[in-house]
């Protein structure tokens, strides 16, 4: 009879099955180079490919795996092929992937410290690593008045922090009555297009986010804030908020921390710092630099999804203030209480963003961090740098290309001096080959190719053979022309 019949799958079949899934995720990452980098299919084509119907009985399992290898992987953009040169990476590693399978296994929602202190306390414990381990100031260890929080994205960590500085600057009542149309925010007009977004969600609207212009180098001018934020209190209006980035997306451009950061502190402005790539760079001291003054900042974030191998999604947020992140977000229902949160002996995650619920994300990052130790991660992080550097110098020593913005770490700007059209072509070429995979910007209003050393797994033969393959694109476009 049905009602006896378990449709659930066994331990021995989750141990089989489970050993198959390793096997094949082992062997992709074996076989990844063989795949075109990026997915060839039509829109459409994965979707026309699927039953129109769900299955009225259960199928095998053999069945999904093939399925997953026949119509899943044509489909995939190998976010994970050492020739992925695009956009950010997004790492993924063996330690990352494993961790992540525990929490899954555990199926833990870690909204309060009481619904699992394991999940709450590794968190802690690992942000306050992390902490020492980037060289950023001890007001961000739970320890002292701040203490971090891991989002699911750095888009998420900068609308914590903006309506954290929106609800500092109106006493906290902008939570209870709305905004009243005077909060204004800054971000350069390099930032990243999550604080458009945020702004929008916030209530303080895009045309109340002033977009500062940048220096010849993309980095945002501390004096031009300064003006803007002068002008907007003249006219009534009340600044709140200021993002400055290290490493922006289009060109890795390092906004001046210190002057922003010492502006900011005059106007009583929530800064916070967005360090979404270039952050992991910081686990080397030689690189910390780039962020002198971070210790002026309210809030500060980084992906260890993008650069340090652990795989998405692990976003980084620590603040100066805690009391000041919870008091904007903290809710507390009847059906939330319980002794450990009333006795205010524990952190409770879920004040700490904007959803409740949770997963067991430390556990990845604390696999990921004792797999490779600091030494491991800083020997990844500059072997890329030095194959970025490489490239640069590649660039620069011919007179067909050209660098089209400074290379601080691991991201290449470049163009062939040929224009627009020609850098479009040399891009859409090499990405229908399927050999390597490029994105580009628009930099002083020129179409730039952008190159960036990033993913796990690339080599210098990687690097060597992207070199190449632009070289050979741009000697067949003159051919042609």
């Amino acid at each position: 009879m049905t009602e006896d019949k378990s449709f659930h799958m066994t331990p021995d079949e989750f141990r089989r099955y489970g050993h198959a899934v390793v096997d094949w995720i082992a062997d992709y990452q074996s076989r990844v180079e063989s795949f075109p980098v990026l997915s060839k299919v039509k829109p459409g084509e994965i979707r026309a490919s699927l039953p129109a119907n769900p299955p009225a009985q259960g199928e095998p399992f053999q069945a999904l795996l093939k399925d997953v290898e026949r119509l899943i992987l044509p489909g995939v953009t190998h976010w994970q092929s050492p020739n992925f040169f695009a956009y950010f990476p997004c790492n993924a590693s063996g330690p990352g992937i494993l961790g992540d399978l525990l929490s899954s296994g555990l199926g833990v929602q870690g909204m309060l410290w009481s619904t699992s202190p394991a999940c709450t306390e590794l968190e802690t414990h690992v942000m306050d690593w992390l902490v020492g381990m980037l060289g950023l100031p001890e007001k961000f260890l739970s320890s002292s008045t701040g203490g971090g929080v891991i989002q699911d994205t750095a888009s998420s960590a900068a609308l914590c922090a903006l309506l954290a500085g929106r609800e500092r600057a109106t006493g906290y009542t902008s939570n209870k009555k709305g905004c009243d149309g005077r909060l204004v925010a800054y971000a350069s007009t390099q930032t990243h297009s999550s604080l458009e977004k945020a702004a929008m969600i916030a209530g303080i609207g895009v045309e109340h986010l002033r977009l500062i212009e940048v220096d010849e180098n993309f980095a945002m001018q501390p004096e031009a804030l300064a003006r803007q934020i002068e002008a907007d209190k003249h006219a009534g209006l009340t600044p709140c908020f200021v993002c400055a980035t290290v490493g922006t997306t289009s060109s890795n451009a390092m906004d001046p921390i210190a002057a922003i950061g010492e502006i900011c502190r005059r106007h009583n402005l929530w800064l916070h710092v967005d360090a979404a790539m270039s952050g992991t760079a910081m686990l080397c001291p030689e690189f910390r630099h780039l962020q002198d003054g971070v210790e002026l900042a309210d809030s500060y974030n980084f992906n260890p999804h993008k650069w340090m191998a652990v795989n998405f999604d692990c976003s980084a947020f620590w603040v100066s203030d805690r009391k000041a992140l919870i008091q904007t977000l903290s809710i507390l229902p009847e059906y939330l209480r319980n002794q450990a949160t009333e006795s205010g002996a524990v952190i409770d995650y879920r004040d700490w963003h904007i959803q409740l619920g949770r997963r067991f994300r430390s556990l990845k990052l604390w696999f990921v961090i004792r797999h490779y130790g600091i030494e491991g991660l800083r020997h990844h992080i500059r072997e890329h740098v030095k194959l970025a550097q490489e490239f640069a110098g590649w660039v620069r020593n011919d007179d067909r290309f050209e660098l089209a913005a400074p290379v601080p770490l691991n991201l290449v700007c470049f163009r062939h001096k040929g224009g627009d059209a020609v850098n479009q072509a040399i891009m859409d070429g090499l990405n229908r080959s399927g050999d390597l995979f490029l994105t580009h910007t628009k930099l002083n209003g020129k179409l730039t190719l952008r190159l960036c050393v990033g993913q796990t797994n690339t080599k210098a033969w990687h690097v060597a053979n992207a070199w190449k393959r632009i070289r050979e694109a741009a000697n067949e476009l003159q051919k042609i022309a």
